[in-house]
């Protein structure tokens, strides 16, 4: 198999490295990608948010499968475009996407499909605003209905600032957010993959929101992630998958828009019992690495049977025992007003710890003749992005790899970088 991965970030590269680990795979392609994905696929200067150019490669290069990352591509059509032009396609459909692209969408279909989720309120303006803070109280959940790289959500005690994000979210044209109850309890990220019929979990993970130790600080992408989740009740898996994700799908197929690709979904463990926190139409990162770190089945078939409807006839896929913790080193100012272009040094360190591989996330190469820092004008990888690296480790329990991960990040130097420190400690001292 060749396979075509779109994308440029981590996740990206999680997929690309695990698909050229896959002894059916030939060869991996990513488009854009980024200079670390450089190491084990062929990169092709396209936009990934073209969906004609990205069907227009993957005709040229014959690729049998496509594999479309991010969430932005999803829903302008990208996997729309790839299957009319006759390639399979991982990924939804534009009108599938919506699970992700409107949250208010996502609710629409949870309420039809009776899947258990916070209640909410759908405002358009400030006074609707406000009087579902009103009615929901303290601590305020409002979201942002669109995209917003995981970053339209704000959880606080404070009515103002509830209102702020609210207004800034509304600022936008056809602004609209989702005002939530609050929901208790540890939050969870299960991926579903899908065929428009049949679904397929994967191993839960917990990733890290804040931005810094102490879940302190306003909401990033994600700042780490690990699994196993040992707390994690027993049967999740399964209660996720008959009560969530196949109702789900069901009422996705029911409505003539079946979705194939990942379902991500992001869950609270309450004390009610389960409930939807959100939706995603693809891999979660930084969970993704963690998650892909522990799959012993070779991904490239998994992927390709989702894409032509025949998980039904899949083997349970395996898993590895071991633990993997990922680490994400950010740019300075992120998850704010980020700065790029600074030197990265360390990685050939970090790639030698034992257990260790280092994903890129936001990354660059720069080549000037007048860098005092490169005067032999060798391409110096830059930082390009507010997440710019996730560093992973795998080892025999939580504690192994969390010490391989930090080992490694320690080696890495990135001017103004941060990190947290405290990426799953409390499972590791459990």
């Amino acid at each position: 198999m060749e396979i075509l991965v779109v994308g440029t970030g981590a996740r990206e590269h999680a997929l690309v490295r695990t698909l050229s680990l896959d002894p059916a795979v030939s060869a991996v392609h990513a488009a854009p990608g980024n200079p670390g994905m450089a190491r084990q696929a062929t990169l092709h200067a396209v936009d990934p948010l073209d969906g004609a150019a990205v069907a227009a490669l993957a005709t040229g290069l014959g690729v049998d499968l496509v594999v479309v990352g991010p969430e932005a591509p999803l829903v302008a059509g990208v996997a729309d475009a790839v299957r009319a032009a006759g390639v399979p396609v991982f990924g939804p459909s534009a009108q599938a996407a919506q699970l992700e692209g409107s949250k208010a969408f996502a609710k629409d279909v949870m309420a039809a499909a009776g899947v258990p989720t916070a209640a909410a309120r759908v405002a358009t303006t400030l006074d609707e605003v406000a009087a579902a803070l009103d009615e929901f109280g303290a601590p305020y959940v409002v979201k942002d209905d669109g995209l917003a790289a995981g970053k339209g959500v704000v959880v606080t005690e404070d009515r103002d600032a509830a209102l702020e994000h609210a207004a800034a979210c509304l600022a936008k044209d056809g602004g609209r957010i989702v005002v939530e109850e609050y929901l208790d309890g540890p939050e969870v990220s299960l991926f579903v993959l899908c065929d428009g019929t049949d679904v397929v979990p994967l191993v839960p993970a917990q990733d890290f929101k804040r931005a810094y130790d102490g879940d302190e600080g306003p909401n990033t992408g994600g700042m780490g992630a690990y699994s196993p989740l040992p707390w994690a009740p027993a049967g999740l898996v399964d209660e996720v998958v008959e009560t969530v994700a196949r109702p789900t799908v069901a009422e996705m197929a029911r409505r003539g828009t079946p979705f194939v690709g990942v379902l991500y979904c992001g869950l609270a463990l309450t004390s009610r019992g389960v409930r939807v926190v959100e939706f995603n139409a693809r891999f979660g990162d930084p969970e993704t690495q963690v998650v892909l770190a522990r799959l012993g089945t070779p991904l490239a078939g998994v992927l390709l049977a989702a894409a032509e409807g025949r998980l039904a006839d899949l083997d349970p896929l395996h898993w590895r025992a071991d633990a993997a913790v990922t680490v994400v080193v950010a740019s300075h100012g992120y998850p704010g007003d980020v700065r790029t272009g600074d030197p990265i040094t360390g990685l050939d360190g970090a790639d030698t710890v034992p257990g260790v591989h280092v994903l890129h996330a936001g990354t660059a190469v720069r080549t000037t003749d007048d860098d005092p820092e490169n005067p032999l004008n060798d391409p110096l990888l830059v930082s390009a992005g507010g997440r710019v690296l996730t560093v992973v480790g795998v080892g025999e329990t939580i504690a192994d790899a969390r010490r391989a991960a930090y080992v490694a990040v320690d080696q890495v130097a990135l001017a103004g970088s941060h990190h947290r420190t405290d990426i799953a400690l409390a499972a590791a001292e459990a």
